[in-house]
């Protein structure tokens, strides 16, 4: 009897640890908030309601090593350090739950720019792909921006203009927007910032 029941409590800790909400919160939420926030002090990614597709390339790619082993990505190469303990069911389970949040608010300050000149600009060189309103295109594998932490936003324009992101052969997407991020100079970034902002708020 007494073996019977600490089978099931060790079954149950198991199951319980091998949820996804369960696995978020131990594993992730202390930088991406336990909503899925994200952290604009960490420079960690808002998670909720962001594509899964997206969400579940982005951790593969990681725990691959096609992202985040650039030299000076110091935030890239923990999230490998964290990925690689994933594996393709464990990814595909994390990403589910994350998609399936409600999208958070940004916390952070609207950017400074000209919304309007950035309206013009996004719906330019970004719409196209990730939305007329930053809600992302899964068919076109861009993730949801409208939403998100700006200064991640800068971080990671700066990354594939840097060729810290996007630097892999294998990884396409990644490469398509490491071109495209030399599209935009520092002032015209700030400015689509803002118009995302603005969507954002509405």
């Amino acid at each position: 009897m007494i073996k019977w029941l600490v089978s099931v409590l060790a079954l149950a800790a198991c199951s319980a640890w091998a949820s996804p909400e369960a696995r978020y919160t131990e594993t992730c939420a202390s930088c991406h908030g336990a909503a899925g926030e994200g952290s604009v002090a960490l420079s960690a990614p808002a998670l909720a309601g962001q594509q899964q597709a997206y969400l579940q390339r982005q951790l593969q790619h990681f725990r691959d090593g096609l992202r985040g082993t650039a030299e000076g990505d110091r935030g890239g190469m923990q999230m490998v350090a964290l990925a690689s303990a994933l594996d393709d069911a464990a990814i595909l389970e994390l990403t589910s739950y994350l998609a399936g949040l409600p999208v958070a608010q940004s916390n952070s300050s609207p950017a400074v720019g000209d919304r309007v000149q950035g309206g013009k600009l996004y719906q330019s060189k970004c719409g196209a792909c990730h939305g007329g309103k930053g809600e992302g295109n899964a068919a076109l594998n861009s993730p949801r921006l409208a939403g998100q932490h700006h200064a991640y936003l800068i971080n990671q324009f700066q990354h594939f203009q840097q060729g810290k992101r996007g630097y892999a052969k294998e990884d396409r997407f990644g490469r398509q927007m490491k071109l495209m991020a030399n599209s935009l100079n520092q002032a015209e970034l700030l400015d689509v910032l803002a118009y995302l902002d603005s969507l954002a708020a509405q």
